[in-house]
């Protein structure tokens, strides 16, 4: 098995949250690494890789180990509730961009996670709403808003994500058509499009972004082009990404040039 140590060295200018993702990619090739070796390599102290560690841990991308050793957890997805803290300022970002999207009256369907549970938030301002959920999150955020009527769209509930999924919720989306879809993502890339821990998912997701005329991507920097797992949603030309300002210029770019309408929340 290779050693970390054995990777090219990572320039400290990359910032702390490439350093972390880095990390955790490290993780899942070496299987273990120390705090000794993971300081060495990325050129920072040993206290800050164990800050880097803990965090890591908090956000359930990690496991720690005996020793200041870390290990991938035993299931890689994290929860929900362990997503909720992770990049809030970028994820509020879109959000605030995303409910200026909408207009008073409109129809809209709401995909489970965290970045449109926090949109879900922001819609509770705007009157004459219907809005369809697969998520957990958003009921809770709508559940009492005036002025909105919410329709869940239920099924089997994946704990993990919190979300509905499977052919209850598919035919209920039968039956429905919408102005406006906002999807979520464990990671996105210009090749493959959405990518998620579950098959499921994926078809969901695809099925949803066939029912509405305007279809949205709500993914924060740290998401573009990374692909955690190995299921994928497809989608037809014509969506719309929305991202934060951490994102790379070289995935924007790479996403534009394949006719995908990219919007950076928060950039002025």
């Amino acid at each position: 098995m290779p050693s970390p140590s054995s990777q090219p060295p990572v320039s400290q200018a990359q910032g702390s949250r490439a350093r972390r993702d880095r990390i955790v990619d490290l993780a899942t090739t070496t299987g273990l690494a120390s705090v000794e070796e993971l300081s060495r390599l990325f050129e920072v102290t040993p206290s800050t890789i164990r800050r880097d560690l803990a965090r890591l841990t908090a956000e359930g991308r990690l496991a720690r180990t005996y020793g200041g050793a870390m290990a991938l957890s035993a299931h890689p997805e994290a929860s929900l509730r362990q997503r909720t803290g992770e990049a809030y300022d970028e994820k509020r970002a879109i959000a605030q961009w995303a409910a200026r999207a909408v207009e008073p009256g409109e129809t809209l369907l709401l995909d489970a996670g965290t970045t449109v549970g926090a949109l879900a938030h922001e819609l509770r301002a705007i009157k004459e709403l219907t809005i369809a959920t697969t998520g957990l999150t958003a009921l809770h955020a709508l559940a009492d808003a005036e002025g909105v009527h919410v329709e869940c769209l239920g099924g089997t509930l994946r704990p993990l994500s919190q979300g509905f999924v499977g052919p209850l919720t598919e035919a209920a989306l039968e039956r429905m058509s919408f102005d406006r879809v906002f999807l979520g993502a464990d990671g996105v890339t210009v090749e493959k499009g959405i990518c998620e821990a579950d098959l499921r998912q994926t078809r969901l997701k695809e099925l949803m972004a066939r029912r509405a005329d305007h279809v949205y991507v709500l993914a924060h920097g740290g998401k573009l082009g990374r692909a955690p797992f190995h299921a994928w949603a497809t989608l037809k030309e014509g969506w719309t990404l929305v991202t934060d300002a951490s994102a790379p210029a070289e995935q924007v770019r790479a996403f534009e040039a394949r006719g995908v309408r990219v919007e950076v929340a928060g950039s002025g």
